[in-house]
């Protein structure tokens, strides 16, 4: 019988410790691909994105054309794809994802279904969401403005199934164009995803960033899309939500008037209401949000996506300090 090897004997051991020394020399020069199966489950083999909490982030699938539909799905969450148009950009597919400004920090996987007419196929990235910082903002505010009475709360839960009702029905095609406008040029708060403290009860973060301007100033659309409703409520005050295609909503609250009603198509920069105070606010300020595939994402990110246009701008307004949005999550 032959013995048993014994590694530990530096004779025998040496070929061993050269066969390992030659596998980690050749792991630093083969395409990680070779290596694929030895990936943990969920770490998507065809590429790798990251992005901090309320960020977009641009996904490009490469395709050719006979590519019918591809669509994704996040966290739970589905992500609709649209033709590449950009002429230095290879031929594919883009969709925005969306990174919730409370998705948990990690690594997570983006499965992409590629659909053709013969057959489809599932493409897996791998996206890490980084952390962001969030800052805690306390505020004092009289009682019935914090604790709502019986009545109050029923319309609150009714005005929160209207706007998920009606943020249900979605455009499936694409109606935003190149270029994003910023709706007033007035002073930022930088306040999205900030844990707001009123009068020491912890609310839920807020989904969207405050920009302070005087009373009427004009608010213009971020781009074009159809207007999916108008608003007076409890909350957000005078209000209304712009659907602009694949699961892409903006919405603009607290204005003193409303220019626009239901099912009215706009266009970016197009004037659909002026600044105000109506609802749940301190002062005339615009509370401009975004949801993206049901994500709750910085609309300041919009403005640098890498699809720019000669879309008109904002008319600029003299800065004043902002007045906080106290108003409740959309759903």
């Amino acid at each position: 019988m032959k013995p048993a090897l014994d590694l530990q004997h530096p004779r025998r051991a040496m070929p061993a410790r050269c066969l390992l020394g030659i596998a980690i020399l050749l792991a630093g020069y083969l395409p990680v691909d070779l290596f694929a199966g030895s990936l943990p489950t969920g770490q998507g083999v065809h590429g790798r994105y990251s992005g901090k909490q309320g960020h977009i982030i641009v996904v490009t699938v490469p395709t050719d054309d006979s590519a019918t539909t591809v669509q994704g799905t996040f966290l739970g969450r589905s992500i609709r794809f649209f033709p590449e148009t950009r002429l230095d950009e290879p031929k594919g597919f883009v969709g925005l994802l969306g990174i919730d400004l409370q998705d948990e920090p990690g690594t997570h996987e983006l499965n992409v279904e590629v659909k053709t007419r013969e057959r489809s196929r599932t493409v897996r990235y791998s996206v890490t969401v980084v952390k962001e910082k969030f800052h805690i903002e306390h505020l004092t505010l009289p009682k019935d403005k914090v604790d709502l009475d019986e009545k109050t709360l029923a319309r609150w839960k009714a005005e929160q199934e209207q706007v998920k009702e009606a943020l249900a029905t979605e455009s499936p095609s694409k109606l935003w164009q190149p270029g994003f406008v910023e709706p007033v040029n007035g002073k930022r708060t930088g306040i999205f995803g900030s844990v707001r403290v009123m009068n020491g009860q912890p609310r839920n973060p807020h989904n969207g960033e405050d920009v302070g301007a005087p009373l009427g100033t004009a608010v213009a659309a971020t781009n074009d899309g159809v207007v999916r409703l108008t608003v007076d409520h409890f909350f957000s005050g005078k209000g209304l939500f712009v659907d602009h295609g694949l699961g892409f909503y903006s919405m603009y609250f607290h204005l003193s008037e409303v220019l626009v009603k239901d099912g009215d198509q706009v266009k970016a920069g197009q004037v659909i209401g002026k600044v105000g105070a109506t609802g749940r606010a301190t002062g005339p300020h615009l509370h401009w949000g975004v949801k993206l595939n049901g994500a709750r994402v910085n609309p300041y990110a919009l403005l640098d996506l890498p699809f720019k246009g000669e879309t008109p701008s904002a008319a600029p307004v003299p800065v004043v300090d902002p007045a906080s949005s106290i108003g409740a999550p959309v759903p």
